[in-house]
């Protein structure tokens, strides 16, 4: 049954040269870019606060940018990011790496701890420094297609309904909303039983008061406790698309009654929960049909149109990849490009690229070319991706690993596998407990 509604006008609030939708680490990565290559850019922002899943989401966690061997991999505007998480808020970064590359001796991986708040407030100071025009509290609804062009986006605010004219669309949404409305084809991804939220009691802080540091004070209160590998995902549970309205309050009811039940009993009196994740913190929901879909099988293999290498957060880092530019978008969608967790990957390689260094990267790579788009008067898949690169280069990204990175034994990646896409077997792990 459908309800067919009376027609009205929608107000055109404003044309931008880009429009991004959704100002997570990814989107505010290909807003930034956009704008320094002179575009004019608007960034929309369903919550009220910037950042996604890195600050609202409350993983607050740089994961290591670098191999198992004190080599940076991931670069670019992640070299910017990841001390602007740290520049207002506390500091847990490896001294070795903070004059740069410590080589194969290092004891620890390039990677952050960071106060979730003071970030998405450096966030805001630098979308506003690089004036970018932001709108909080707004809903990208509804893509506007005219074949596979997008003519812009509707938005929904306390303004009410209205139109923005785009020269290019970046979907940022982490679920490939805009893509998927605009008829791009997609893939739907699951999601396990994992919740977290943010708890603070009186023996964590008298360890914040023994050693001043702040920090200490705050610890993890889990609703779900499935890790990264399905691990502790209650037998029979059901899965989690987190693409509807219904599977998303699903998701919120189990989790947050979960959290109640686990610490409705503690001593009330020396514990509080202080924070709830103002999104669900969910992994891979729904990402392009792209031109080219990465694989995990794809580890230690060059692409001629490599937009930056990767490596594996987990499992020592040793692991290595190259992102196609061909990840990014769809030959028939002229101007519709995505990044973050909704490039086209696949097993773990979407875990892989899911999480914030590469999502900032292909943010970069996203905005870069949309500007690159723009400025040719091509199709956004069509773009001189040579030139694409070369500004990547200047902008410190590293497009290829060295071959003398890669892991001897190449195999040893292929042992661990993702979550059947019709909810069959879950990944098979060691001890890692993962993201």
């Amino acid at each position: 049954m459908k309800m067919i509604l009376e027609s009205r006008e929608i107000p055109v609030r404003g044309s931008y040269d880009v429009v991004v939708a959704g100002a997570g680490v990814a989107g505010l990565a290909a807003a930034v870019a956009a704008r320094r290559a002179g575009r004019k850019v608007l960034l929309l922002e369903k919550s009220c606060e910037l950042g996604g899943l890195a600050t609202l989401g409350q993983i607050n966690y740089f994961v290591p940018m670098c191999n198992g061997s004190g080599r940076q991999v991931v670069r670019g505007l992640c070299d910017e990011f990841i001390r602007l998480s740290i520049r207002y808020g506390y500091d847990v970064m490896p001294e070795e790496w903070r004059a740069g590359e410590p080589g194969e001796n290092a004891a620890h991986r390039y990677s952050v701890r960071y106060s979730a708040c003071m970030f998405a407030l450096a966030l805001t100071e630098l979308i506003h420094d690089e004036r970018v025009d932001l709108l909080f509290d707004t809903v990208a609804s509804e893509p506007v297609m005219d074949g596979g062009r997008c003519r812009g986006l509707i938005v929904e605010n306390k303004s009410g309904r209205s139109f923005y004219e785009a020269g290019v669309v970046v979907d940022a949404t982490g679920d490939a909303d805009i893509l998927f409305r605009a008829g791009v084809p997609t893939v739907q991804g699951l999601n396990y039983f994992t919740y977290s939220a943010y708890g603070i009691d009186v023996e964590h802080c008298r360890r914040a008061a023994e050693t001043g540091r702040i920090e200490k004070a705050v610890f993890d209160m889990a609703g779900g406790r499935a890790n990264l590998y399905g691990k502790n995902h209650p037998e029979g549970h059901p899965f989690y698309t987190g693409t509807s309205g219904e599977d998303v309050t699903r998701y919120l009811i189990d989790n947050q009654l979960e959290l109640l039940h686990r610490i409705g009993g503690d001593d009330r009196a020396s514990r509080e929960v202080i924070s709830l994740p103002g999104m669900c913190q969910f992994r891979t929901t729904r990402h392009i049909d792209g031109d080219y879909t990465l694989r995990q099988a794809d580890v230690y293999r060059h692409f001629e149109d490599s937009v930056t290498a990767v490596c594996d957060f987990e499992h020592k880092g040793d692991f290595l990849w190259e992102v196609p530019y061909r990840a990014l978008v769809r030959t028939g969608f002229d101007n519709l490009i995505t990044a973050g967790r909704t490039v086209a990957a696949e097993d773990y390689a979407w875990d892989v690229m899911r999480v914030i260094p590469p999502a900032i990267v292909t943010g970069q790579a996203a905005g870069l070319a949309a500007a690159q788009a723009l400025e040719q008067d091509r199709p956004i898949h069509a773009i001189d991706v040579g030139l694409l690169q070369r500004t990547l280069e200047k902008q410190n990204v590293l497009l290829h690993y060295d071959d003398a990175w890669a892991k001897e034994n190449r195999e040893d990646v292929m042992r661990f596998t993702k979550l059947d896409a019709k909810g069959g077997t879950p990944y098979v792990a060691g001890s890692h407990d993962g993201l």
